[in-house]
Order: C-alpha cells, then sequence, then structure tokens
C-alpha cells in the first residue's frame, strides 16, 4: 500500500473558488483503493458553510515555530467518500469571507505557515506519506521545506514530492527580504537557479525547483508553457525540467454531471433518447428566460467566469454580426465589469436573442449544458477546461479555439472522414470564431444527420476521472520506485 498525500488550498465539498477544487475533490476519490491509501490536507477556512464545518471532528492541535514565534495548528478531520480529509486550523490567517484575500503579503505568510503546518503535522497524525502531491502556487513552499529544514528528520527522509500547475499566471511573488524573513530560509535558497525569479521571491518557482516531478493539467498546455507567450516568465525552468514534466489532463465527475440522473434538469435523456428530450429541455430554458420558445433555434451557451482569459473579447467583437445569424446566445457567470455590461448591452438590443444571467448558479449551469445545441468556449489560453468536457457529456457540440486542454479534448469535425466531437479555430482572431461558429450553424441547420453522429460521438467520449486517475498512478510508481 501505497500512502499519496493531496495538499491545496481548496477541494470540494468543502471550499469551491474554482477548478482547482473540482480535481481535489474528485481525483482522490478515483485512485486504486487498494494500491494507495490517498488523504487530503486542507485549510480550515472561517468562511466555510456551517453544515461542512460540522462534519470536522478536532483530532489536537499543536504549537510551531513560524516567523519567529509560536503559533498554533489546529488539526481536524472528515470523511467524503471514502476520502480522509485533514484540516490545518488557525483563525488568524485562515478568516475572512473569502478563501483569499486581497493583500498579496498576508496571502504569502498565509501559504508559507500553511506548507510548513502540513509538514509539522504529519507525525502527529501518524500518517508517513511516500509521495505529497501538491496543488498550485499557494503549497509551492512544501517542496522546498522538503528538501530543506525537514530533509534531517528521519520520519521526512524518502518523501518524494509532485507539484501541479493549474493555472502559471498566478505565482506568489514579493520582495526577496521580506520573503526570507517569513520562510526563514538562508541567503543560498535565493538565487536564480532557486526562488528569486527577476529580483522577487516566487514561491511557485521553489516548488517547480525542488518537487521531484511536475505535472500540469493537459498535454498541449504542458507544451505551451514551454514557451515565452504562455510561460508566464517560468519558461526556461519548464523547459530545463521538460523531462520531469508531464500534463495529464482533468476528468469530471460523472455521477454528478448525468444527463440521466440530473436533479437540475427537467427532463433527464442519454445517449440514445437525447434526440427527443434535449428539444425539450431546451423549450424549458427558453421559457424560464424570456426567448422565444422555438425548438429548431441554434442555441449556444457560455458559462464562464467572465475574464479576459476567456476570449471574450472576440465575443464582443462579433456580437451584432453573430446576432444577425437565426440564433439564440444565453450566458451564465460573473467577472470583470466590462465584460458583464458587454452582455447586459447585447441582451437590451437583441432581448429575443440573448439571455444574459450575470450572475452564478450551479443549477441554472447544468440547465444550459442541457439545453443548448453548441457551447462556445474561444479561450486566449486554457490550462485544462471543464466546460468542454461537461458540453461532451450533455450532448452540446463545444466550439473553442485550439489552446492547451481544448486541443487535446475536441476533436475537430471532418466532413470527409466522418469524424469528430466538435468545432475549432486555430488562432485568437475574431473573424476565425464566427467562421468556426456559423459552419458549426451550417451543419445544423443544413446536415443535421451529421450534427446527431457529432453529438453521438462527443456523448461516448470518456472523460471520467476514472480514465486520469490511472496515469496519475502510473506516476506515483515510476516516482515512488515500485
Amino acid at each position: 500500500m501505497k500512502n499519496i498525500l493531496f495538499v491545496a488550498s481548496e477541494g470540494v465539498p468543502f471550499i469551491k473558488t474554482g477548478g482547482l477544487a473540482d480535481v481535489v475533490g474528485s481525483l482522490p476519490k478515483s485512485i486504486a483503493k487498494e494500491y494507495y491509501d490517498v488523504r487530503v490536507v486542507l485549510p480550515r477556512y472561517l468562511c466555510m458553510k456551517q453544515e461542512v464545518k460540522e462534519q470536522m471532528e478536532y483530532i489536537t492541535h499543536f504549537f510551531m515555530d513560524f516567523e519567529d514565534k509560536q503559533h498554533y495548528v489546529g488539526l481536524l478531520q472528515a470523511n467524503y467518500c471514502g476520502v480522509q480529509y485533514y484540516f490545518i486550523d488557525n483563525e488568524e490567517f485562515f478568516q475572512g469571507n473569502k478563501p483569499y484575500g486581497q493583500d498579496e503579503l498576508q496571502e504569502i505568510r498565509k501559504w508559507v505557515y500553511f506548507s510548513k503546518a502540513v509538514l509539522s503535522a504529519l507525525p502527529v497524525l501518524k500518517f508517513k506519506p511516500d509521495l505529497i502531491h501538491c496543488h498550485d502556487w499557494q503549497t509551492g513552499m512544501l517542496p522546498v521545506y522538503l528538501k530543506e529544514r525537514f530533509r534531517a528528520g528521519e520520519f521526512y527522509e524518502k518523501i518524494k514530492s509532485v507539484m501541479t500547475i493549474h493555472n502559471l499566471k498566478f505565482q506568489g511573488k514579493w520582495d526577496v527580504k521580506t520573503v526570507q524573513k517569513i520562510t526563514g530560509l538562508a541567503d543560498f535558497y535565493f538565487t536564480p537557479d532557486k526562488l528569486e525569479a527577476y529580483k522577487d521571491a516566487n514561491l511557485l518557482k521553489g516548488g517547480l525547483v525542488f518537487a521531484d516531478a511536475i505535472t500540469t493539467v493537459s498535454k498541449a498546455y504542458a507544451q505551451e508553457i514551454k514557451t515565452t507567450f504562455f510561460g508566464e516568465g517560468l519558461e526556461g525552468l519548464l523547459q530545463a525540467r521538460s523531462n520531469d514534466l508531464r500534463g495529464i489532463v482533468n476528468g469530471i465527475d460523472y455521477e454528478e454531471f448525468n444527463p440521466e440522473k440530473d436533479p437540475a434538469i427537467e427532463y433527464p435523456y442519454n445517449q440514445i433518447t437525447y434526440r427527443k428530450e434535449k428539444l425539450k429541455n431546451k423549450k424549458a430554458l427558453q421559457q424560464e428566460l424570456g426567448l422565444e420558445v422555438n425548438d429548431k433555434r441554434f442555441m449556444v451557451g457560455i458559462v464562464s467566469r467572465l475574464t479576459e482569459q476567456k476570449g471574450l473579447d472576440l465575443i464582443a467583437y462579433m456580437m451584432d454580426e453573430i446576432c444577425q445569424d437565426d440564433i439564440q446566445i444565453v450566458v451564465l457567470g460573473t467577472g470583470e465589469t466590462k465584460y458583464e455590461n458587454m452582455f447586459r448591452h447585447f441582451e437590451w438590443k437583441y432581448p429575443e436573442k440573448v439571455s444574459a444571467n450575470i450572475y452564478y448558479s450551479e443549477a441554472l449551469s447544468h440547465k444550459v449544458y442541457a439545453a443548448c445545441d453548441a457551447f462556445l468556449m474561444p479561450s486566449l489560453f486554457e490550462p485544462c477546461g471543464l466546460s468542454q468536457l461537461i458540453s461532451l457529456r450533455y450532448g452540446t457540440v463545444p466550439i473553442v479555439r485550439e489552446t492547451g486542454g481544448l486541443i487535446d479534448t475536441v476533436d475537430p469535425y471532418n466532413q470527409y472522414e466522418n469524424s469528430g466531437t466538435g468545432f475549432s479555430f486555430k488562432n485568437y482572431n475574431a473573424h476565425e470564431m464566427l467562421a468556426a461558429l456559423r459552419y458549426a450553424e451550417e451543419i445544423y441547420y443544413y446536415k443535421r444527420r451529421e450534427w446527431n453522429k457529432i453529438v453521438d460521438r462527443g456523448m461516448l467520449a470518456d472523460y471520467s476521472w476514472e480514465v486520469s486517475a490511472k496515469k496519475y498512478q502510473e506516476m506515483y510508481d515510476w516516482l515512488i520506485g515500485y
């Protein structure tokens, strides 16, 4: 039996702000329990829902030396879907009404404390991992500490570490002097080949330098981050470590996202019954959102954080032209004010064609996936992306830009080979996006049999966590050495 410890800043069902939480909530329960004992450590945030806190049971507490004084470390536990979760409790660091605060320096302090507390807690918990799987910059100090002050202890000497990049844009940077004081590390660690990057200390860089292996959330993104455009200043390091870097595409929870048993949708369906039942969901959503009720109208969904990364500039540029077509567009999400207002404006201008829902609702998102014919995702960059995987599962054809995880998971339609699960375009260009959208419309309106085959192939594709979990298991075995 091999012991694996996941360490992250969020995880479903305890706390969630983005896709990282889905990975941390779904992957551990998909790893083969007969070969691996997988456990997870998360912070115990004050802003967690009361019913979540009630599931936690106090284990013990101790005091840890941090920033030249003793800090409280509380330990709690809970079991979810057969996976043991531990929580690090400290009200000074994990207070506030959101998991992440605005004060960057306080964030650096919080995550350095968390990394040190996790390692200090292991002997207290009597759990010795063979491998610690760290997620994103918040856990970047963990591989550094593991090779520094904890290396001397017999308990820690053979523990390996893996660093997974979910989004390279966020790195945890601050000036060297301050970070050195917070971490207590010697000057030796703040050189350009270790934690220093462009005159600042960089926590993610530390994790990438000291981890035994690096993964990211799709094959294509693993290649992209070695280039200047996607590398966010760390492309040189990632090129240097390319033998230790692999891309493993994320999965989705096939229980949670299952059109046959989804409680959020009115008319459940599967790959055989979708032709009739999906149309009923479409009419129900049109009615709910005040759009013209017409099941023959081409309906496109966008469920997204409304940020520049998601390619919304392209949509803004082409929206007037798109709305000249026989089309309906349903938007759900929140984000930057300019994009929120852009969609509100087009709803005002084309009320029968555009529905802008500038808020977030899990139930409505499921309805959008179930009702729409196509799903638009023209991202500037996309490490993995989950929306296109959910769309495929619900028989909603993705229209995507060829980047990151979107390349790996959406097979572009080829009319000559009778293949493909969606439509794609290569360059970050509004006219190319419009051409891909109109090509999809053309197939939908004039070649319905072809369209149905695209839907069939998409619904048969397997992007469940079980597939990804096997690839992670291979990596764990390779690292641990048996």
